[in-house]
């Protein structure tokens, strides 16, 4: 048995919230590909240190832990998902870009929702091929707009993290902008209006 077998397996038999822990952050540090389907099972536990610990080491593996995180995605456990999904938006791997526009846009979680969000706007559009790369930030920008105008406010403030994000990219940043502005006149909520003011000052750095 190897040692990554052997960190896998204590993680599956332990016994105690604190034990898991434990065995999570070993099997997270082992830093080994093997590791990848345990870790993400981790997030079905209901252990939010372990699934912390587990979203750590996934994303220190990187790309190589996305199509497992893509195939492993659980349609019935929604906490199980948000922490999928912020380990793909922390990995910032463009093959994510469609589980994360269908779930900013659609899932009845707002954790999941707000972790998508979030993601849209910092993925690694450089790594595609020109025409797909201006396709796919098309995507992200017209998804967040649209979930700027949800009526959850934490849907909301998300999709201005995400659009912040977004507006390094310069041909982008008109139609953001304008957005922004939009939100200050009508937004009734004071957190909202903060955080755009916030994105704009970004923006002047973006600019510079």
């Amino acid at each position: 048995m190897t040692n990554t077998q052997k960190l896998i397996r204590a993680v599956t038999e332990a016994d105690s919230p604190a034990r898991i822990l434990a065995a999570v952050q070993e099997l997270a540090a082992a830093k080994d590909e093997a590791a990848i389907e345990t870790l993400i099972a981790v997030f079905g536990y209901n252990n939010p240190a372990a699934a912390v610990a587990a979203i750590a080491g996934l994303t220190e593996l990187g790309d190589v832990a996305v199509p497992q995180l893509l195939a492993q995605i659980d349609d019935y456990n929604y906490g199980a998902r948000a922490y999928s999904i912020r380990t793909l938006a922390a990995i910032a791997d463009p093959r994510a870009l469609d589980i994360l526009l269908t779930s900013a846009a659609t899932d009845f979680a707002p954790s999941v929702r707000r972790a998508a969000a979030k993601g849209l706007g910092s993925l690694r559009f450089h790594k595609l091929d020109i025409p797909e790369r201006q396709a796919a930030q098309a995507k992200a920008l017209e998804t967040l707009l649209f979930i700027c105008q949800d009526a959850d406010w934490s849907i909301r403030y998300a999709a201005i993290v995400g659009l912040q994000a977004l507006a390094k990219i310069p041909k982008l940043q008109q139609p953001i902008r304008e957005t922004f502005a939009e939100i200050l006149a009508t937004d009734a909520e004071n957190a909202i209006r903060a955080r755009v003011q916030l994105a704009q000052k970004q923006m002047l750095v973006f600019s510079c």
